[in-house]
């Protein structure tokens, strides 16, 4: 016999738990799973949430088809952002197939062209940097992120244009993403109209070098060529706006998440000198043999890869995924009605202490052997969400983080008198509270990879 998802307690008539979430909603969320376990549901005003938390619940959700759990309906709020005709605008269909022209992009022969990006960006920002000072630390990370993503998918004539507008507008377009939006991406905000007009200064940008392109007959090794070559099933080619929202598709999916990711690694392991020192003596064990960074050894690197993915676990981007159920989901016991806004939650399920031993610890040895926590539970970490709708781009912002700090920590000693910052929970994709500032001193000893 099925029963009714259990409503966690406290929520106001009308407005039901909103104002709990948007004060902290992870503390919300957290109370939520202790009282009722790992499904609940809470309200926001006439919209109900049903909360799925832990690896079991997360399997049963990732792997619910479609014609169940839709993700279309709930991501609207990207379309003023990605554009119309693209990703979230479209059939399931069209979507899987604008999808597949991501693939080239993320194959191991661009990952390498990638990573040599990275290092470069990465070295060319560490040379702007003085002999010691204070480093902003999230926007230096938005800054150096954007770099590298505009590179890699965009090609080298961005560069310029990253220099002269580009990195403004599509800032504003990033903050265009927010909770606010979720529920009304058409209200006229302020954020709102300075996301639409950065969305038609982006249009520009990208339809000149396409047309420049096109003039003298150029080609480039970048993923705004493979899609202005690339044909649908029916043979059409892509039109600009479709090019363009593709290409802001895999930004995202490659710096947004990235920057943040970075920010809370730096912030995270600065202070944790003994185990900085091993991130520092795998750099050296690696890399310092050949004198040179590389893509093989990038990879090799498990000490930092091990704390990117602590810091994951501990500040996930993203702190819930939606989805709308379409039919009825039965779990266990509870049945999920349709119409309902089913969720997980890996800001709370990566808090579980029977599935991460002493889960508030920073400890990046939970995903070392003999440990290996993660692997005892399948879909324990779902910082890139899981199944279908699992982020494309995790392998590129996992690469991009490890480079940005291999480079950084060879060159450069942090410090902070402050306590890592508490997660500023009014943006869709969670960073630290601002201000959020290191100390940087350049180090003495000359760098290994030299």
């Amino acid at each position: 016999m099925f029963t009714d998802v259990p409503e966690m307690s406290g929520g106001w008539p009308v407005l039901g738990h909103m104002r709990e979430f948007q004060r902290d909603p992870v503390a919300m969320l957290r109370r939520g799973q202790v009282e009722n376990g790992e499904v609940f549901q809470f309200r926001i005003g006439p919209r109900k949430f049903v909360v799925f938390a832990g690896p079991d619940a997360h399997h049963a959700y990732f792997k619910a088809p479609e014609e169940t759990l839709d993700a279309k309906s709930v991501y609207q709020f990207t379309v003023p952002i990605f554009g119309r005709g693209v990703a979230y605008d479209v059939s399931s269909e069209l979507m899987t197939e604008q999808l597949g022209f991501l693939f080239p992009a993320l194959r191991e022969s661009a990952m390498r062209r990638y990573v040599r990006i990275m290092f470069e960006e990465a070295e060319s920002f560490a040379g702007t940097l003085g002999q010691e000072g204070e480093l902003d630390l999230p926007y230096a990370m938005n800054e150096l992120t954007v770099n590298i993503a505009s590179r890699c998918f965009l090609g080298e004539e961005i560069r310029g244009e990253v220099d002269s507008g580009f990195a403004e507008a599509y800032h504003d377009l990033q903050n265009g993403i927010n909770t606010l939006g979720f529920f009304f991406p058409r209200l006229p905000t302020r954020a709102h109209r300075m996301r639409d007009r950065a969305r038609r200064k982006i249009t520009e940008i990208f339809s000149g070098i396409m047309r420049e392109r096109r003039r003298t007959g150029a080609r480039s090794e970048d993923f705004m060529q493979t899609l202005m070559e690339a044909r649908y099933k029916d043979g059409r080619s892509l039109s600009d706006d479709e090019v363009t929202g593709l290409l802001l598709t895999s930004l995202f999916a490659g710096q947004h998440t990235s920057a943040v990711l970075a920010t809370w690694t730096g912030l995270e392991l600065h202070r944790e000198i003994p185990y900085l020192g091993r991130v520092r003596d795998e750099m050296r064990e690696i890399h310092g043999k050949e004198g040179a960074l590389s893509y093989e050894g990038l990879k090799q690197q498990e000490v930092l890869e091990n704390a990117v993915r602590e810091c994951e676990r501990l500040h996930p981007p993203l702190i819930i995924l939606i989805r709308k159920a379409l039919k009825s989901l039965t779990y266990g016991d509870y049945t999920v009605p349709a119409g309902a806004l089913a969720v997980v939650a890996p800001a709370l399920s990566h808090l579980l202490p029977d599935v991460f031993a002493d889960p508030q610890k920073f400890n990046p040895d939970r995903f070392a052997p003999p440990a290996s926590e993660e692997k005892q539970h399948p879909y324990a970490l779902i910082g890139f969400g899981g199944g279908k709708h699992r982020c494309m781009g995790k392998n590129f912002a996992i690469l991009q983080v490890k480079a940005i700090w291999t480079v950084l920590f060879d060159r450069f000693d942090f410090h902070s008198d402050h306590p890592v910052p508490a997660p500023n929970y009014g943006s869709w994709v969670t960073g630290p509270k601002l201000p959020c500032r290191l100390r940087y001193k350049r180090r003495s000893q000359a760098s290994i990879f030299h």
